[in-house]
């Protein structure tokens, strides 16, 4: 099987400095290949430099479709695309999100897992939320190496931490030296090959662009409760593996606090909107108060300022829960 050459590397907010870091520690003869995965928005420019500008000996280009794999080099995810890895080169899958970005970390993750099974060392840095998390236990169950940046030592600790809870994580070390221990395994001869479960191939193809189709999702999943944030259709609960996740016939995918932090949202929204048209609705019923008290209409005016202050009561319920989901109440330790 050779060695551990391919190393996957996934981070968010807090990522880029420990990046720099491990970049900077990798050595020119690194007998492996950097994959790299940054949530950057569609239009993002810029991340190339920054990563480069830093990153120690080995040169670091965008990936782009078709482009052979070589061992010394990182190549980074491009903008608006996923980065799959295949035999002996990458891809560009145009598939759908995944926990709302494009690039995910979890399409390279489990490509990665998929191709190369335990020659894969998987490492996920500072996020929030847990894109990374299903992707670094696909790696695990294929039989490669996991490694997580030590939460503590993480400026945004949700992504470190949804991936300890989510597999038996090998290793978990501070940024700081990551990039000597990725070097050193790097050199360790991978170890057995594993079966690759069905879901993962499933998967890798979903974020290639392929038609997933609910014939083939319901082999994968069942249908949940819930609606897709991205396209209104109906959410399926991935059957295998951790974290919690969901997928839509689209193919948009959610770990479960994504799909809660994007329906906070727009719970939000709704009470806003809601509230917006309560008042509206207060201030014309006042109005139709004086006009009525105006005409003489004394029973009409006293209905209106009834509603009037009906529609001011709802107004100051909404405004109170508006107010406590923005401060709620830290939660009860257990006793």
């Amino acid at each position: 099987m050779g060695n551990r050459d391919i190393i996957v590397i996934g981070g968010s907010a807090g990522a880029t400095a420990p990046l720099k870091q491990i970049l900077g520690r990798l050595p020119k003869d690194l007998p492996a290949a950097v994959f790299v995965v940054l949530h950057i928005p569609a239009q993002g420019i810029g991340i190339l430099s920054t990563v480069a500008s830093t990153a120690g000996p080995l040169p670091v280009v965008q990936a782009e479709s078709g482009m052979v794999i070589k061992n010394g080099h990182v190549y980074l995810a491009a903008p608006d695309h996923h980065l799959l890895l295949y035999e002996s080169h990458m891809m560009l899958g145009r598939g759908p999100r995944e926990n709302m970005v494009r690039p995910a970390i979890d399409p390279l993750f489990r490509s990665a897992a998929l191709q190369y099974g335990p020659r894969v060392i998987g490492v996920v840095l500072s996020g929030l939320l847990s894109d990374g998390a299903a992707g670094l236990n696909a790696i695990k169950r294929c039989g490669g190496v996991t490694l997580v940046q030590d939460p503590s030592d993480a400026v945004a600790d949700e992504m470190p931490l949804r991936a300890l809870e989510a597999t038996t994580v090998d290793l978990c070390v501070a940024s700081a030296r990551i990039g000597d221990v990725l070097s050193d395994l790097a050199r360790e001869p991978a170890g057995t090959a594993l079966p690759v479960p069905a879901e993962i191939r499933l998967e890798v193809e979903i974020a290639a662009g392929e038609r997933i189709g609910s014939d083939r999702l319901k082999a994968i999943a069942d249908p949940a409760p819930f609606t897709c944030p991205g396209c209104g259709g109906v959410l399926s609960e991935v059957e295998a593996g951790h974290p919690l996740r969901f997928r839509c016939q689209v193919g948009h995918a959610y770990t479960a606090d994504a799909l809660a932090k994007e329906q906070e949202g727009r719970v939000d929204e709704a009470l806003r909107v809601a509230l917006r048209i309560i008042e509206e609705r207060a201030e014309l019923v006042h109005r139709l108060a004086e006009d009525g008290r105006h005409s003489g209409r004394v029973a009409v005016a006293r209905m209106y300022e009834t509603r009037a202050a009906e529609y001011r009561e709802y107004a100051d319920m909404i405004r109170r829960v508006m107010l406590k989901s923005l401060d709620p109440e830290p939660p009860k330790l257990e006793s």
